[in-house]
């Protein structure tokens, strides 16, 4: 095995982040990572060893006068019987048995975030050669996460992994790491401005089947919803059930805001309900997010009885998830190299891939290509020659949308919180977690470390970081009233780390549906694969890997004109004898 290529993966957290902020001028600007320490902050030490204090899952405990943080991980739930998850189940399996290349394609693949490691797993599966290149010196692209000169991680992102995310439960599968999902109880638990410091929460019965556990969960929260309310947005959503997915797909031109006043929901379902889905699900506000994507959302938690049930990876994404993928498509003889930004798509005269140049000047060939970063990186490097193509000139309507990750490490062990995600329905951020709770290889029990998300975004990404903390403070002053104040005279910050993307996944607004691209393109021997292009997961982890799913599906189908035309490419080249 091959390791030379991620020998980096062990440099500093500090030089990693100079790394990156360095790569800016290359990506104008399209992914960024800003860090900054408190002087005087001092390690938040933890311990794997500890015991957690456990209880039946209630989340919250009162004891006299005093909170009491209790967590428990559950049983992974039952998901290997439900229709999504054997039709994944049934497209990995095509790969392996699929009939085997006499000559394995080289397919060259540019981004090691869930995209590339996906195409490239599966097309190990099937036989071939991926050679994936990453533009910088770390795994994962938008679960990139990073080691800080204490030893603490910081991530790109909150990430949760859903009941209804089959590709990707089916690939921890694959991979022998199921073990490495921390599943919390089945509740959505949302913050309650008007009332600081308390909390509603969405419980969903284990006894139910679907849909009738998420009726019931909506029927039992009084405090978020009144009942006429709650009549008026089933009545809304009427259409919805009824009309199907044809139904979803004819609401991609309606705003959130849009539909609801069209289908008489009253604005408080908005305020209530849709503000913090909305933020939570593509980091900007019901006024702007196409309405399909609430719809899907809701298809999906609302068909499954275990679809909306969450779990954190135990530890960074890098090491835990991306890292096994890699040693995966190691095994079988394909390559991962870091440090390896295209610089370049050089073309044959007929428009097709030549080669990629990299930054370094070095050219890589293939008898298959794959671009599997960021839409907005892709664009800027499209050929003049293409433009034009009305395959990749709709991707000017596909724009990525700003976010900022938010890590602070306090001098104290928070008590107002749950080992789960929370809604924080705050106007500046959307979710958020004690990552010292929630996550194994981040559990401390001395000290809280919340991870937030700061969204939207758009008008505080060229803030300072000082700024940003100085905001999240004042939010969190709502959320722990008796624990946190802005002025730190409550709990004192020991360390926080800001990390920006101002460009992440793409901004789902109306009408965008028409401009995603299929995996293959009209260039023969290219293709595409993000949570951008054409899957049903719109922007998500799991849309990613779906969409290397089908990448690579594309790619094993083509593999015969693939071999010929790499055949050709080589007799052409062939000087002919005299």
């Amino acid at each position: 095995m091959d390791t030379g290529c991620l020998s980096s993966m062990n440099i500093t957290g500090a030089n990693q982040v100079r790394s990156f902020v360095g790569q800016l001028h290359i990506q104008r600007g399209f992914t960024s990572s800003s860090v900054q320490t408190l002087k005087g902050s001092r390690r938040a030490s933890f311990s794997l060893k500890t015991p957690v204090l456990r209880n039946k899952g209630k989340g919250l405990r009162r004891g006299p006068g005093v909170l009491q943080v209790v967590c428990q991980d559950f049983p992974r739930p039952p998901l290997e019987s439900t229709i999504n998850y054997l039709e994944a189940g049934q497209l990995s399996s095509s790969f392996r048995s699929s009939e085997r290349p006499s000559k394995p394609l080289q397919v060259v693949i540019a981004g090691a975030g869930l995209a590339g490691l996906s195409t490239a797993k599966y097309l190990a599966d099937a036989g071939h050669k991926p050679i994936l290149l990453e533009a910088r010196d770390v795994l994962g692209g938008k679960i990139a996460a990073w080691k800080d000169e204490d030893g603490d991680w910081y991530e790109t992102g909150l990430h949760i992994f859903f009941g209804a995310y089959p590709n990707i439960q089916n690939l921890f599968g694959e991979l022998g790491i199921n073990d490495r999902l921390q599943w919390k109880e089945h509740s959505m638990i949302f913050a309650m401005p008007n009332k600081p410091g308390e909390y509603s929460r969405f419980d969903f019965p284990e006894t139910l089947p679907a849909p009738l556990n998420g009726v019931w969960a909506i029927l039992r929260n009084n405090e978020m919803l009144t009942w006429p309310e709650k009549v008026k947005f089933a009545i809304g959503l009427l259409p919805a059930m009824l009309g199907g997915q044809a139904y979803v797909e004819a609401q991609d031109g309606l705003t959130v805001s849009e539909w609801m006043e069209k289908q008489g929901v009253p604005d408080r379902v908005n305020d209530e309900v849709f503000i913090a889905m909305s933020k939570a699900l593509n980091f900007i506000n019901p006024d702007e997010l196409s309405m399909q994507c609430i719809l899907i959302a809701l298809n999906r938690f609302l068909q499954e009885k275990h679809g909306s049930k969450m779990a954190f990876l135990d530890g960074n994404p890098p090491e835990r998830l991306c890292m096994p993928i890699v040693n995966h498509i190691q095994s079988l003889g394909g390559e991962v190299r870091l440090n390896s930004r295209i610089q370049k798509i050089e073309l044959n005269p007929d428009r097709t891939v030549k080669h990629f140049v990299l930054s370094d000047g070095s050219n890589i060939t293939g008898d298959a290509y794959v671009f599997a970063a960021p839409v907005d990186i892709f664009k800027l490097l499209v050929p003049q020659e293409w433009k034009e193509i009305s395959y990749f000139k709709k991707l000017d309507k596909l724009v990525g949308v700003p976010v900022i990750n938010v890590h602070i490490w306090f001098d104290r062990k928070l008590k107002n919180t749950y080992d789960h995600l929370l809604f924080s329905r705050s106007s500046l951020l959307s979710v958020y977690a004690d990552m010292s709770v929630a996550c194994k290889e981040y559990y401390d029990p001395d000290r809280s470390m919340l991870e937030l998300v700061f969204a939207p975004a758009e008008e505080w990404i060229g803030r300072s970081d000082n700024e940003i903390i100085e905001a999240t403070m004042q939010e969190l002053a709502k959320l722990f009233p008796d624990e946190i104040a802005a002025d730190q005279s409550k709990a004192k910050i020991l360390k926080y780390h800001v990390v920006k993307t101002p460009r992440s996944v793409y901004k789902t607004v109306p009408d965008c549906e028409p401009c995603r691209p299929l995996q293959r393109s009209p260039i023969e021997g290219f293709y595409l694969a993000g949570d951008y292009t054409k899957q049903k997961y719109l922007a998500s982890m799991e849309g990613a890997v779906l969409s290397g799913k089908l990448c690579a599906q594309s790619i094993v189908q083509d593999s015969k004109m693939l071999s010929r035309r790499s055949q050709k490419s080589l007799q052409a080249e062939v000087p002919v004898a005299s």
